[in-house]
């Protein structure tokens, strides 16, 4: 998506509320073929962190939250998404009263009564704020614990032009721009490219700690 100064937090939420009104219906189907890492993420993600209160920012389909309660049994877990539509199908898979979602943006924090979290999980999901990636990280280290860890899976970049714009077209940034930020709020703990289909483009793993 475009970065030019007319954007905005509230223009990008609503262009992708209508992107996901139709993508909804066929994510689950269809995301596997090229969202990789993330259950690599989440493993990665419960060696580190021995969390009791999770957060997922752009929690979609619900997907992520069934593989936090496998790694986290007894954790309390909260969801936010944007999407009304990709929230009602999160919905229809939660069997537990430990996980809570939210439809709101995430550009600021949501901790309630200052009980922070203890892990805030992003999958795929800051590649597709633009503008307001930063301000989504930011929010996560405010929303995080001392001690507390952020682990994010996502797009990383690609050396093809059309493969760029054909992805901007999707809502997604693929320049590479996140981990540099990451690695400046969080201590790394681990920080990895991975290389999708013989190059075409890459993504990354980012598991870092939070530390004043």
């Amino acid at each position: 998506m475009s970065t030019a100064a007319a954007d905005t937090p509230a223009r990008t939420g609503a262009a992708l509320e209508r992107y996901y009104q139709f993508h909804s219906r066929i994510y689950d189907a269809t995301r596997w073929s090229f969202l990789f890492g993330r259950e690599s993420a989440l493993m990665r993600a419960s060696c580190v962190a021995r969390a009791q209160r999770i957060l997922e920012v752009g929690c979609g389909t619900g997907r992520n939250l069934a593989g936090l309660r496998r790694h986290f049994p007894h954790a309390h877990i909260t969801g936010v998404d944007l999407s009304e539509q990709m929230l009602a199908i999160a919905a229809k898979k939660i069997r537990d009263d430990q996980t809570t979602l939210l439809r709101r943006s995430y550009s600021a924090p949501v901790h309630p009564d200052g009980k922070r979290f203890d892990l805030v999980l992003f999958s795929y999901a800051l590649s597709m704020f633009n503008p307001g990636w930063e301000q989504a990280i930011d929010a996560a280290w405010e929303d995080l614990a001392e001690g507390g860890c952020i682990a994010v899976v996502d797009f990383s970049h690609s050396n093809l032009a059309w493969f760029r714009r054909w992805m901007g077209v999707n809502h997604v940034r693929m320049e590479g721009h996140l981990w540099p930020y990451l690695g400046q709020k969080f201590v790394p703990l681990l920080d990895e490219r991975f290389t999708a289909y013989g190059g075409v483009w890459q993504y990354g793993i980012f598991i870092g700690r939070k530390q004043r």
